[in-house]
């Protein structure tokens, strides 16, 4: 970090007036935050669902919300909420006197709180093109000092048979940089400061924004971890404000910084790659209870060291881009993007929600085409408890010819090559339908329905950007439909037991888009076991 780096951190880290020590939850940790999305389609507690992943603070602070309306839950939600607990009761009371889950190791004192657990996972897969199997290893600690400081680390080891994970493959599995053949290894955490109103960390983690029960459009998990610093502020009940600066990896060769070298070991070359970053921001507004609005911008920049302008977190980073590249036609500008989310649970047991992702507007173009530019659209509705226990979830993308891309390499809204946006890229349709049913503490039985259609790729063919928003799906180059049975158990906190049939046809550019091990029309059955994410 340079010196104007330590001068933001020491800026943004206040005096602080109340206890808060965040450690964030891992976006993996899919059955609490699907818990607490119920509570708020229930309108128990508030939740901005935009923006993950949330703290362990938080997500203690919203139980013990739903613990004091525990009246109105029926008995699986009674027996998942006194589940829960036994986790996040480490964030509410003192000491370890209570019905407290199994950790290898856990202290805690008045300074001092230390967690230790392992990563230990297997699963199996089995259909027309064989074989194949994914195991992971490693260990997850947190701790707290004090009443505000916070720190997380989670390192996880993975092998795999066959490789799974690719940037051009269209599944929502979570990207990879394999190190030797089907080996990759996902390193994770941070150190962190929490007040009352307030949070700042730095961190290497996963984040998603926009909501979702099937997929994130403006930001998600598919992208390997990224280093980031995050502040997120909640000065009153109607305001949230959240922020991240993030070093990415453009995968672009920097041949004027790469060198060749000689040794012992004979002559070799140092690769280094061009410097690459992102700034986001959302301000979400909540002026009722369970409507909540959210708009935001982010920007991706490279060829420069990070810039104090976009590490103002307020800002709107497009014309920071005008005032610093793009005087007299300079074409050496970065790549900007505009959303919004709205998400809305006014009415008991429904959730809607959309966001529209907007890559590089410009009003010009706009009154040139006609069209409101290059953009992406993610709606959906989840009805939860209608039928006890039950879920329905129906949700729909599009996206036009070149959202989420960038003619510069190195200014791609991209990290290591993974998008870093929906999973289904630019040019693309898709529904997701899903029926879930949750009948006793831990147990979760879905089974879902995936149509999906991807058109041509105008950045390889170079097609002019002002005629390409009119060829939306001009030709279809690649489809798949994909129905899925998962059974999921947790029997203890962080111990699952899970199985699934999957059935898919995907049809088109299969070599370029799927996975080998999914080419075909294959019945997939898969079964394994973890500890811990």
């Amino acid at each position: 970090m340079n010196k104007i780096n330590y001068l933001f951190l020491l800026f943004l880290i206040p005096s602080a007036i109340a206890s808060a020590q965040p450690v964030y939850q891992h976006v993996s940790s899919r059955s609490i935050y699907a818990f607490l999305d119920e509570m708020a389609n229930e309108r128990i507690i508030e939740l901005n669902s935009a923006i993950k992943p949330y703290t362990r603070d938080f997500i203690a602070g919203r139980l013990s919300q739903v613990r004091d309306s525990s009246a109105r839950l029926n008995t699986r939600q009674q027996k998942e909420l006194a589940f829960y607990l036994k986790d996040f009761n480490k964030e509410l009371l003192p000491g370890k006197d209570y019905n407290k889950r199994f950790d290898i190791f856990y202290h805690k004192d008045s300074l001092f709180k230390f967690s230790v657990n392992p990563i230990l996972g297997v699963q199996f897969w089995s259909n027309e093109n064989g074989s194949n199997y994914h195991r992971w290893n490693g260990l997850d600690v947190f701790a707290t000092v004090g009443s505000h400081l916070g720190i997380y680390a989670s390192l996880r080891d993975n092998h795999e048979e066959k490789m799974l994970s690719g940037y051009k493959f269209l599944d929502t599995r979570p990207g990879a940089v394999y190190k030797d053949g089907q080996d990759y290894s996902e390193m994770r955490g941070g150190i962190t400061w929490g007040w009352k109103w307030g949070a700042f960390g730095l961190v290497k983690d996963h984040v998603e924004w926009g909501n979702n029960y099937h997929y994130p459009s403006i930001q998600s998990s598919k992208v390997p971890s990224v280093a980031q610093i995050k502040l997120t502020l909640n000065p009153v009940r109607w305001f949230e404000f959240n922020y991240m600066h993030g070093w990415l990896n453009s995968g672009v060769v920097d041949s004027l910084r790469s060198y060749v070298y000689t040794n012992s070991y004979g002559t070799s070359t140092r690769i280094v790659y061009r410097k690459k970053f992102i700034a986001a921001n959302m301000f979400t507004f909540k002026p009722w209870k369970g409507l909540h609005t959210s708009v935001g911008n982010s920007i991706i920049y490279s060829d420069t060291e990070a810039q104090p302008g976009y590490l103002i977190p307020f800002m709107l980073y497009k014309s920071i881009d005008h005032t610093n590249n793009n005087a007299s036609g300079n074409e050496g500008g970065q790549n900007s993007q505009f959303f919004i989310d709205i998400s809305s649970r006014q009415i008991n047991h429904l959730h809607l929600y959309a966001t529209l992702f907007f890559d590089d507007v410009s009003i010009e173009r706009l009154r040139e085409n006609g069209h409101m530019d290059y953009y992406s659209l993610n709606a959906g509705f989840q009805v939860s408890n209608l039928v006890p226990n039950t879920f329905f979830t129906l949700e729909y993308f599009k996206s036009y010819p070149l959202v989420y891309k960038h003619d510069m390499p190195t200014t791609t809204y991209e990290s290591n090559f993974y998008n870093m946006g929906h999973y289904m890229q630019d040019n693309s349709q898709s529904l997701y339908a899903a029926l879930e049913v949750r009948p006793v503490r831990g147990l979760l039985v879905k089974t879902s329905l995936t149509t999906a259609r991807h058109g041509k790729d105008h950045e390889e063919l170079g097609t002019d950007r002002i005629e390409v928003v009119h060829l939306f799906m001009d030709s279809v180059t690649w489809k798949s439909k994909i129905f899925s049975l998962d059974i999921n158990y947790q029997l203890f906190n962080d111990i699952y037991i899970f199985g699934s049939y999957t059935w898919q046809n995907p049809t088109g550019d299969i070599e370029k888009y799927t996975a080998p091990y999914y080419r075909g029309k294959t019945n997939t059955f898969s079964f394994g076991v973890n500890y811990g994410f």
